[in-house]
């Protein structure tokens, strides 16, 4: 009897989610598009062969030809097909980015079969942070957790709806070192006369050797919290219901470009562009949710640090609701499913602080899909942005302001309006957002957003070729898009 061989649905929705961003970043960095329109588009690959997708906002289905009848190719080939494109675009030989694209795949293929067997929370704000099964949709591996066992990193996967407590750890007095508010961190637990209380993410204990730190008593276990905290779509930036706090730590693991580590020197400068962010954003509607301080020990600064960020109280409206821009984008339950007035109060509640901190105070925010919560109303009408994450905050007084408008550009209208109004054209057929976006930046009396309205082009950031040239997770590089805004 022939054998059979069954793709299970996870996996075919694991390859159908790993291989959309995939070839987003491969259409866009290193293929040629050919003239056509419609739902099945042709590109010109390096080697001179030809791949078509069907879908525009996530490509699928993907399909090769180098002459002959056209071949479709699952997530594997896809990996293979992309690595010997890079090498001939770019001369390097392959490194461990295949293998990252696999890592990817396989992780949404657990995540899919875990979250079957999930409850969702109630909730919808951390619906939102735990609805990401595609990630970053212009990254070749955004999902991709480091390569280990599925069982060391699938408890602490938002995508998987996880919650979990805190460990605490007790770390002697001599050896703490901290900045900032931190008192939210002696509530979590009680510490012994001689230590002050250290919470940590338990996935960042499995992944750095403490051993002499704990034989020697520098630092000992004092059990977990009583309650459990939310990973957000950030992965290691926790939320606490019981607390209204967020805890972000250190991750020894690469996630998209970078290994998820709070660095000494980004924390040496937190405290700065933090202050830079909250005055810029204290006087109008939009919020600015603060990284207040953090605690870490000084024989382990960087593997143990932790960040406390403010909470919603006493930010958001009363009566909202924040959600996840990227939520927004990918979907999940209870989503509101908007039309031109929606996306017009998205418009007013996201674009006007962002431009006003650049403009006004010389602060750029990173006003990505992840960075950026929206609260609505009862009707689930937009009514204010709420912003995070002092590390990725840029100052005018260190940056060229030109560097600066571009990296604002690239966050605000490339990372995320974009992909909104991509979304909600879909949803929408018919519906045409972009004169909304163009009367919204034509309201603010700025001459970088007058140029923004007239550039052939935008600046879109080439992740696949960083990873792929091994650049430092830092970097920028970007190559100029199609701007959708201009006339």
């Amino acid at each position: 009897m022939k054998r059979v061989d069954l793709i299970s649905p996870a996996d075919a929705d694991a390859d159908t989610y790993a291989a959309a961003p995939l070839l987003n970043c491969l259409l866009r960095e290193v293929a040629e598009a050919l003239p056509g329109s419609g739902e099945v588009r042709v590109h010109r690959l390096p080697s001179g062969r030809l791949l078509r997708v069907r879908g525009a906002r996530r490509p699928g289905e993907p399909e090769v030809t180098d002459g002959g009848p056209w071949r479709r190719i699952g997530h594997t080939e896809l990996v293979k097909l992309v690595a010997e494109e890079l090498t001939l675009h770019t001369g390097l030989s392959p490194h461990d980015l295949p293998a990252e694209m696999i890592d990817s795949r396989d992780a949404v293929a657990a995540i899919l079969t875990a979250r079957a067997r999930a409850t969702p929370p109630t909730d919808p704000y951390l619906r939102s942070e735990q609805s990401l099964l595609t990630g970053h949709p212009y990254h070749p591996a955004p999902k991709a957790r480091g390569g280990g066992p599925v069982a060391r990193w699938l408890p602490y996967a938002p995508e998987a709806h996880a919650r979990f407590p805190l460990t605490l750890l007790g770390v002697r007095e001599d050896t703490v070192v901290e900045e900032g508010d931190t008192a939210a961190l002696d509530s979590l637990g009680e510490a012994p006369p001689g230590y002050r209380l250290l919470p940590a993410h338990p996935w960042q204990l499995d992944l750095v050797d403490l051993t002499d730190a704990f034989a020697d008593g520098r630092l000992i276990r004092l059990g977990t919290t009583g309650f459990d905290a939310w990973p957000t779509a950030a992965i290691r930036t926790l939320y606490v219901p019981e607390r209204d706090l967020f805890l972000k730590f250190s991750l020894d693991v690469r996630i998209t470009n970078d290994i998820r580590r709070l660095w000494r020197h980004d924390l040496l400068r937190l405290r700065r562009t933090d202050r830079a962010a909250v005055k810029a954003l204290a006087d109008g509607p939009a919020a600015w949710l603060s990284d207040r301080g953090y605690r870490t020990a000084d024989f382990a600064f960087e593997e143990l640090a932790v960040l406390v960020r403010d909470g919603f109280h006493g930010r958001l409206r009363p009566g909202t609701t924040p959600l996840l821009a990227a939520g927004l984008v990918e979907g999940f339950e209870g989503a509101p499913s908007g039309g031109t007035a929606w996306w017009e109060a998205y418009l007013r509640a996201v674009v006007p602080p962002a431009l006003a901190a650049f403009a006004d105070h010389g602060v750029v925010l990173e006003a990505h899909l992840q960075n950026t919560l929206v609260a609505v109303d009862a009707d689930g009408m937009p009514v204010q942005a709420l912003f995070r994450d002092a590390e990725g905050v840029k100052l005018l007084t260190d940056v060229e302001r030109a560097a600066g408008w571009e990296r604002l550009v690239y966050c605000l209208v490339v990372n995320h309006l974009t992909e909104v109004a991509a979304a909600l054209a879909e949803r929408r057929p018919g519906l045409d957002p972009w004169p909304a976006v163009r009367r919204e930046f034509a309201r603010h009396d700025l001459p970088e957003a007058a140029a923004l309205l007239a550039s052939p082009t935008l600046p879109g950031k080439t992740n696949l070729l960083l990873r792929w040239t091994e650049a430092d997770g830092a970097d920028a590089r970007y190559l100029p898009l199609p701007n959708p805004l201009a006339p």
